[in-house]
């Protein structure tokens, strides 16, 4: 054999080593992708993989698509804005609840929409063999604790924080495990509850830190009347609405001519509404341009009497034709925007509690904590005590003392004097003449 073709197959052998390297690589390790946590873009970073291409010891670790842990910073923050929304509502004179994660999936969808029910996960109840639902939202929950465990006669303002499960987000870069904080008020038919929610809310979105604030309403009502005595199919209205949310003239067009028995003047309504936002000035247009009658009056009267109140606190506009979220909601609905971010949304669901065989009058509103922590800033380092790991029964006293007085009092474990960790420590306890005091620490976190 000739000395080029030694040459070229040696060469040959060489890539052909290189490519299988590569091939093991990418079935293996090479599988590995990095991409932003959906709970807190730009925070975390968190490792996924493709299943089929993965060794079994890497799924370990692995967690489910828009699924993350939440790190120390964070989780100390999203706890505060917990305790801060609850004293906030206690402060109104709401008391709290804590509904259990699953039920029967009965108790938790019904009467609810087919939204809800795509949101939630189902499972098989081992003892009982009956189809149980994971939480997607809590009002059901809360309208069943009203409606049979209290029982009341008069107004019952509830309120509640925990973890609700979605089976797909219900927003890009949004987590499937919402914090979910929430208010209620049962028993009040006028527009004073519709205002107490939006003035809960507001406060408590102003004491979290968000300044610049934006309510926006709208009124189930307005889009009932135009289809009062209109037969729809429930898909076929699911639709209708989502194309009104869209402003998708072209597609609310096509549904609505597919009902044969709908109204010209309803057609044209419907069209209408997809012009109506904006300021004030819209309910003004909406009394000229669509069919009246006494539901579409009272909406449009709610509305104005709601800004009226609400626009001291923070600007007011006006989406008539936005009917987002659950199928519960009978009147008033809004949305609060700060931050560039949607942060709450609520409204008015009279009838979330007939189901239970109780209706009542109610309205609410609800939040995602782990959500709203991502349009604030970091909070700083909380102040704390450092002192020494030493067997002192005098050092054991003064540090029991300093923690009872709500002091954080972090000891130092041998060989571990230099590490960071969630605290800023600006005071040391140091023993001198006999005694141990807390002195200042020249090293806190302004000097690092």
């Amino acid at each position: 054999m000739k000395h080029g073709q030694i040459r070229f197959f040696g060469l040959f052998s060489v890539v052909l080593g290189l490519l299988a390297i590569a091939f093991l690589t990418c079935a293996g390790l090479g599988a590995l992708t990095v991409r932003k946590a959906s709970v807190y873009p730009g925070k975390i970073r968190v490792l996924t993989a493709n299943s089929n291409h993965m060794p079994a010891w890497s799924s370990s670790w692995q967690l489910p698509d828009q699924i993350a842990d939440v790190l120390p910073s964070e989780a100390r923050h999203i706890e505060e804005l917990r305790r801060l929304w609850l004293d906030t509502a206690r402060s109104y004179g709401y008391e709290l609840v804590m509904p259990p994660m699953l039920e029967h999936i009965e108790s938790l969808l019904t009467g609810t929409g087919e939204a809800l029910d795509l949101q939630t996960f189902k499972l098989v109840d081992q003892l009982s063999g009956r189809t149980l639902g994971l939480r997607a939202d809590t009002t059901p929950q809360v309208a069943r604790i009203d409606a049979h465990l209290l029982n009341r006669s008069g107004v019952a303002r509830l309120c509640y924080c925990g973890p609700v499960l979605h089976t797909r987000a219900d927003k890009p870069h949004a987590t499937r495990e919402p914090l979910q904080f929430g208010a209620e008020i049962y028993g009040h038919a006028g527009p004073e509850a519709d205002l107490e929610a939006q003035m809960l809310a507001l406060q408590g979105l102003r004491a979290a830190g968000i300044k610049d604030l934006r309510v926006d309403m709208a009124d189930v009502r307005i889009v009932s009347s135009l289809l009062a005595g209109t037969h729809i199919p429930v898909k076929t209205l699911s639709r209708i609405h989502a194309a009104l949310a869209a402003k998708d003239s072209a597609e609310l067009s096509s549904l609505t001519a597919s009902v044969k028995d709908m109204p010209a003047v309803s057609r044209e309504g419907l069209q209408v509404l997809l012009q109506l936002y904006g300021d004030a000035k819209v309910l003004d247009e909406a009394v000229k341009a669509l069919q009246p009658n006494e539901l579409l009056r009272q909406a449009l009267q709610n509305l104005k009497w709601l800004a009226s109140h609400v626009e001291a606190h923070a600007a007011v506009g006006f989406d008539l034709a936005d009917l987002r979220g659950y199928a519960y909601y009978s009147g008033t609905r809004f949305a609060i925007y700060g931050h560039g971010a949607e942060l709450a949304r609520g409204g008015r669901y009279d009838e979330v509690g007939a189901v239970f065989g109780r209706s009542r009058p109610a309205a609410g509103f609800s939040l995602d904590l782990k959500e709203l922590v991502t349009v604030l800033p970091p909070r700083p380092l909380k102040a704390a005590v450092r002192a020494p790991w030493v067997e002192n029964t005098a050092l054991s006293a003064v540090i029991s003392q300093l923690r009872t007085s709500g002091d954080t009092v972090v000891c130092v474990l041998p060989g571990h004097e230099h590490e960071v960790n969630e605290f800023d420590c600006d005071r040391e306890l140091v023993h001198s003449n006999g005694q141990w005091t807390v002195t200042a620490l020249a090293t806190s976190a302004e000097n690092r």
